[in-house]
């Protein structure tokens, strides 16, 4: 049998005079007497099925605490294998197992009937009534309003007096060792009788009252802090928790913390845009009268679960919107300025990972692709651990003015550099506004991220390139292994490229091959410590030299070819042939 169907034959079973309507049934109830009245009002239980409150039932004369199958098993004193959804192995937390001898009961009992006639109006502009106020014990000690926090064992030890109009005006009274926060939870004892089913869980007790008023279980806390401090686990065996809080931003957080903490199965009541800060439930019974039900029913329905996922909806959107962005030109200006390269790759996306020999001029090759793209108005992040950022600059300048770095360096101190000096000065200059080049040592992935950030905000684009220069020399000082550190820093950067749509390019270093060089057909196991690169890679590309850089002198010619050697959607294969435009630190692309 169904799960929804059992719950419905089980109430039938033990329940006489039953009749029933499309989303509830109603019934003689059988504990009016047996609390002393003297006759018995009409029991309901809620069986809509699409409904988060099914199988819920309440005494129309609130006789006894309203609860789901398993409450209404133990108060009819029914053997609990007859309840729906019973586990014999469940045993609740109890958040003491120990209490106190002496309570204090009989002041709470006193100070419910000092309840005035001026409280119970306050009260009622909220549509509370006294069946409510007694229900959960409200009292009234001639001056602060008292709201009794009963314990799981049934006794009150402490409770919290508030001064009704100024709600910030409070103290604990009674025992001392429960006004801490693992007491602080009123009504508490709901918990139990909503097992297998939903509750609400409010900040503040007033806004608790008015649910309890419209029939719907809940518990509360005196504020929004003590939602930080709650055990997540006296939730353990509630399916659903509905938290609702005040429209204010700490209380939003604080809800989202604690709904955290609890999982898949809470859900975050939201206010509509343009309500008054602080706003509340109670104000909102207040404000809406008759109307408050459905207003609450709405916001039931319009409530999120606090999900790590996206919804269906937001993904597809995402999804579209990714794909909008990838057909536009921020997009489509992530080029690296070499045409056959740029062919080869589609541009510069996801992660990119350059090997090269020593000496090979992949550095030369990489500070080439990243001015380009700064000059074309694409932030770029450039983490230099291998030159410094003045010689950076200088064979910048160089390539940009057609000059050598000595003629750099003269016309920097005389001026005498012509017309082709200043006009790259002040086009290095321009440039200087989407690069940045940092040399920080103590680098790890929250502070790139920042960095990500900072210059996204800084140039208003929506993506940012970080080029690494190079990987074996990022900061590995949480592992003892270089490997490990790599691998480490491989994870971190495919969750910031995924996250924050950054494109990549990595330099590394490649291992020896046979007769202890570089010269090797190009693969994947040529890249040093190669450990996760071949997974986090998108583009796996070798810079290989067709000399030799420890023979050839300045003035020669070189020719590089920049093979790719794996990839998640290109063809591997020779890309280009580059030329050393000696002595401008760069490089010319040639055909293959």
């Amino acid at each position: 049998m169904e799960h929804g169907e059992a719950v419905a034959s089980f109430y039938r079973r033990f329940l006489h005079n039953v009749q029933e309507e499309k989303t509830h049934l109603t019934a003689d109830c059988p504990f009016c007497r047996k609390q002393g009245l003297d006759f018995a009002g009409r029991l309901v239980v809620s069986l809509n099925t699409t409904g988060f409150f099914y199988g819920y039932f309440r005494c129309l004369n609130q006789c006894v605490p309203g609860g789901f199958p398993l409450w209404f098993a133990r108060l009819m004193g029914i053997s609990p294998d007859n309840a729906p959804g019973y586990d014999p192995d469940r045993e609740f937390i109890r958040a003491q197992s120990e209490y106190p001898v002496s309570n204090i009961n009989n002041e709470i009992k006193m100070y419910q009937d000092r309840l005035s006639d001026e409280i119970l109006a306050k009260f009622q502009q909220a549509g509370i009534g006294p069946a409510v106020l007694a229900e959960l014990k409200i009292g009234y000690n001639g001056r602060y309003l008292v709201y009794p926090y009963v314990q799981e064992d049934g006794n009150c030890y402490a409770a919290r007096c508030v001064f009704p109009e100024r709600r910030e005006d409070f103290f604990w009274h009674g025992d001392e060792q429960f006004f801490g926060a693992q007491h602080q939870l009123f009504n508490g004892e709901e918990i139990q009788r909503c097992e297998n089913g939903a509750l609400f869980l409010c900040q503040g007790e007033d806004n608790l009252l008015a649910l309890k008023q419209l029939g719907f279980p809940g518990v509360a806390v005196p504020d929004c802090h003590s939602l930080e401090t709650l055990a997540p686990e006296r939730f353990t065996f509630v399916h659903t928790v509905f938290i609702v809080t005040e429209n204010n931003p700490e209380a939003e957080a604080a809800a989202r913390a604690i709904a955290a903490k609890i999982g898949y199965k809470a859900r975050l009541f939201r206010w509509p845009a343009g309500l008054p800060k602080n706003y509340d439930l109670f104000q909102l019974a207040c404000d809406k009268g008759k109307e408050f039900k459905a207003a609450v029913l709405t916001m039931i329905q319009a409530s999120s679960a606090f999900s790590p996922f996206a919804t269906p909806q937001r993904e597809y959107d995402r999804f579209r919107e990714q794909l909008s962005q990838e057909a536009g030109s921020a997009y489509e200006a992530l080029k690296t300025g070499f045409p056959r390269l740029d062919q080869a790759l589609d541009g510069l996306h996801g992660i990119n990972i350059i090997g090269g020999a020593p000496k090979a001029g992949k550095s030369c090759f990489a500070i080439q692709i990243a001015t380009e793209m700064a000059r074309h108005k694409v932030p770029v992040l450039y983490y230099d651990f291998e030159n410094g950022r003045q010689k950076l600059y200088q064979r910048t300048l160089s390539r940009l003015s057609r000059l050598s770095v000595p003629e750099v360096k003269e016309a920097g101190a005389t001026g005498a550099g012509g017309p082709s000096f200043v006009n790259a000065c002040q086009e290095f200059q321009e440039m200087l506004g989407y690069l940045r080049v940092i040399n920080d040592r103590k680098l790890n992935a929250e502070i790139m991220r920042r960095h990500i950030d900072f210059i996204r905000h800084e140039t208003r684009n929506e993506y940012t390139v970080v080029v690494i220069d190079s990987l074996h020399k990022l900061p590995f000082k949480e592992f003892s292994e270089q490997r490990t550190g790599i691998d480490a820093w491989l994870r971190q950067l495919e969750a910031i490229r995924d996250e924050l749509q950054v494109s990549f390019l990595i330099l590394s270093e490649l291992s020896r091959g046979t007769k202890d060089g570089y010269t090797d057909t190009p693969h994947m196991g040529v890249f040093k410590g190669s450990g996760d690169i071949e997974y986090s890679a998108d583009n796996a590309l070798v810079f290989s030299p067709n000399w030799d850089p420890l023979q050839t002198s300045e003035d020669q010619q070189r020719q590089n070819n920049l093979w790719l050697v794996a990839s998640r959607e290109h063809t591997p294969g020779l890309v280009a042939r580059y030329g050393l435009d000696y002595p401008y630190w760069g490089f010319v692309e040639l055909d293959k």
